[in-house]
Parts: C-alpha cells; structure tokens; sequence
C-alpha cells in the first residue's frame, strides 16, 4: 500500500469507535420478532441447514441459500408455503413476486427499463429533491427531526410516482396500506386466512383505485401504463400497484433510519460528510447488518439436496438471510463482502429485486441531506424506540438534531 493511501485508511478508522452498533440493531431485531429472532438465530448455530416441524427448511448458510435462490427448477416461488400463497390472493397473479418462467422474465424485461440508473435517478430527483432539502434545512436551523416518517414520506412518494399517483397526495396512503398487509403476515402461517385478505385488499384499494387513471392514461413511465401497453388487463396492472407498494416501502423506511443509526454509532458521520467516496461501501455494509429481507420464502418442486438434508416436493423452505448475512460479523464498511453473501438480501437469480436501483438511489438522496446538514451542525441521536411486533424490523422513533 502506498503511503498516500496507507494516511488516507489510517484517518478513515481513526475516525471510527469500536463497533458498539451491534447492541441497538439487536433490540431491533427482538423488538419485531421476541421469539422468531432468538429461533432463527439459533438455529443457525445448530447447522446450516435445519428442517424444523411446522416451519419447514430452515437454510443459515450464505452459499446454500444463494444456491436454493438459483435453482428455479427445484425451487419456486409459487405454491403452497411460498411467497404466492401469500400475496397472490390479495394482489392477484400477475405481480412478479409470485410468477415464475417465461411470463415472469417477460415481465421483467418490459419492467426494467422503469428502474435503470438513469429512470430512477430522474424520479427520485423529481419526487424527493423538495422533501430532502427541506429535510436539510430543518437539521441545520437545529430542529429535532424524528427520521421515521421523514423515510415513510419519501419511501411512499417515490412508489407513488413510479405507478403514477400524485407524490405530495399518495405516500402516506402508500406506506399506511403496505404496513396494513404485511403486519398480518407471520413465519409459521403460510397463508392468510379470508378475513385478512378481504382486509388486505380494502388497505390496498386506497392506492390501486386511483393508479386506474394512470392506467387508462397509458403513460408508459408509469408501472400501470406499461402494462396497458403490454397487453394486461386493468386489475392485473392495479395488483401491480399493489404489489410495488408491499415490496417498495416498508422495506425503505425500515433500513433509512437504522442506517443513519449506525453510521452514528460506529462515528462515521463526519468522515462521510466530508469525504462521500465511502458512502457506498457504507451503505452496502449497513444492508448487509439491517437486512432488508430478513427471510424469504421457497416451496420445493423437484427433489433436492440442501447441503446434507434430502427436501422433496411440497417442503416449504425458510432462507433465514438475517443469519446467513450476519454470520460475516458488526458492522465494518472496510470488511469486504463474501461472493456468497453480496447483496443476498435483494435475493439471487431471475428473482434478484428488480427495484433495487430504485431503493438504492432514494436511500443516497436522504442520506446525502442528513450528511450536507452534518457538516454544517454536526447531529446527534437525541431519541430512538425500536418498534414492537413489526414484520421488517424497524425503528418506531430515531431523532437527530444538531448540536
């Protein structure tokens, strides 16, 4: 290492604490699930791959579980005890998460440029250019600034704008029907029962039902309008909408203020605020801590080995991502990324997350006002309660003020 780059790492970690961020992203953690967490996180210590009654499968292991997320032939996403028998009967069957093959990759293709750099740069900047330097201004006169709805506004505006609702109008009503579903959904019930789908779809017709204008208007840079012009049908598109909102939200706010969390607690924010060329590997290195996708969800096809466990048809198989990331240590941006275990969280293969460009670019434009505001008032994390029996886990409160 050169001596120019050697004083350039060694300011870089002088400028961090000892990793104490563990402490608060375990009280996250247990906060959502008390019992499911301290279970999963066990059973990983028993082996990588554990069948447990009830449950199903249960994978820990980095590399198995990015091999499970590949094999498409043996593992699908459809069917009893997968993500399908979940979501299909609120959403309908045409929203990507719960499609598998060629009509899925199809859709996919017609998708994808929705969510290029250069699409969801342009969105995010129209939708959220107001509200971030709002957000900037607030932090610097002082203020103290709860960052939970600050990341429920912006998660709901962006999602709102890409399936063509109004951003000032729909985020709330975009975050509120997203946390509406997926608080009913639990890890050892693998289908919601007919009360709470019905409940389900009427959280969701707050947002669907005005997306039928963007879907009549046919605006191609609109989720509704592309599939117009696809060829799908009206309620096909709405469950798009649908399904977007499920996937697009609570998934954002859980992660922007358990980011900013951590990056306070390991003593980053200076360092970042003056020097941007890290942010990413930060940022990488937080979804990796929080993860995003803490489990995900497969039914066994064909006959398969999973390490040493024989699975057969009809297994449902539980991807705890939460170990299988975790197992790689705290918190360190300087600690690079295992091949098995990059961004497995936004899964793997034909299923990798397809707005995870978006999701990336609305996080940077947040955490670039927090970080422009820090260097001009250096903030401090004046307040923070962890949210209770939540499916992401999440912060129900983290307030930041400058000193």
């Amino acid at each position: 290492m050169c001596g120019s780059a050697a004083r350039e790492r060694r300011s870089w970690l002088q400028a961090r604490s000892p990793l104490t961020t563990g402490t608060w992203e375990r009280r996250v953690q247990l906060g959502a699930h008390p019992v499911a967490y301290p279970l999963v996180r066990a059973l990983a210590r028993i082996g990588p791959v554990v069948r447990v009654p009830r449950v199903g499968v249960v994978v820990s292991d980095a590399a198995l579980a990015r091999a499970v997320l590949t094999d498409t032939a043996s593992f699908a996403k459809t069917g009893p005890g997968s993500p399908a028998a979940l979501w299909t009967p609120v959403v309908g069957p045409s929203v990507l998460l719960n499609m598998e093959g060629a009509e899925h990759a199809a859709l996919r293709r017609a998708l994808a440029d929705l969510f290029t750099p250069s699409a969801v740069a342009a969105l995010c900047a129209r939708v959220l250019a107001g509200p971030c330097a709002e957000l900037r201004d607030r932090l610097v006169t002082g203020e103290a600034v709860d960052l939970v709805p600050v990341a429920q506004q912006a998660a709901g505006a962006v999602i709102a704008g890409l399936v063509g609702l109004d951003a000032r109008d729909a985020a709330g009503p975009a975050f509120a029907a997203a946390t509406a579903v997926t608080g009913m959904v639990r890890l050892a019930r693998p289908e919601l029962t007919a009360r709470q789908v019905a409940r389900g779809r009427a959280a969701l017709a707050g947002i669907t039902a005005p997306a039928a204008d963007a879907y009549r208007d046919g605006d191609p840079a609109t989720v509704p309008g592309r599939m117009r012009e696809l060829g799908l049908t009206e309620r096909e598109a709405l469950g798009a909408v649908a399904a977007f909102a499920l996937t697009g939200t609570e998934t954002v706010v859980s992660f922007l203020p358990r980011l900013v969390a951590l990056l306070h607690d390991a003593r980053l924010l200076d360092a970042l605020a003056a020097d941007r060329g890290r942010v990413d590997a930060c940022v990488e290195e937080a979804l990796r801590v929080t993860v995003p996708s803490p489990v995900m969800l497969r039914r066994v096809a064909a006959p398969a080995r999973i390490g040493t466990v024989e699975v057969v048809p009809g297994d449902r198989v539980v991807i705890a991502t939460v170990s299988a990331a975790r197992a790689y240590g705290g918190f360190d941006p300087d600690r690079p990324h295992p091949p098995a275990v990059r961004r497995l969280w936004f899964g793997a293969g034909p299923h990798f997350c397809l707005g995870m460009p978006l999701a990336t670019a609305q996080v940077r434009l947040v955490l670039d006002a927090v970080l422009d505001a820090h260097g001009e008032r250096p903030l401090g994390l004046v307040r923070r309660r962890v949210a209770r029996r939540v499916l992401i886990p999440a912060y129900r409160e983290m307030v930041v003020r400058g000193g």
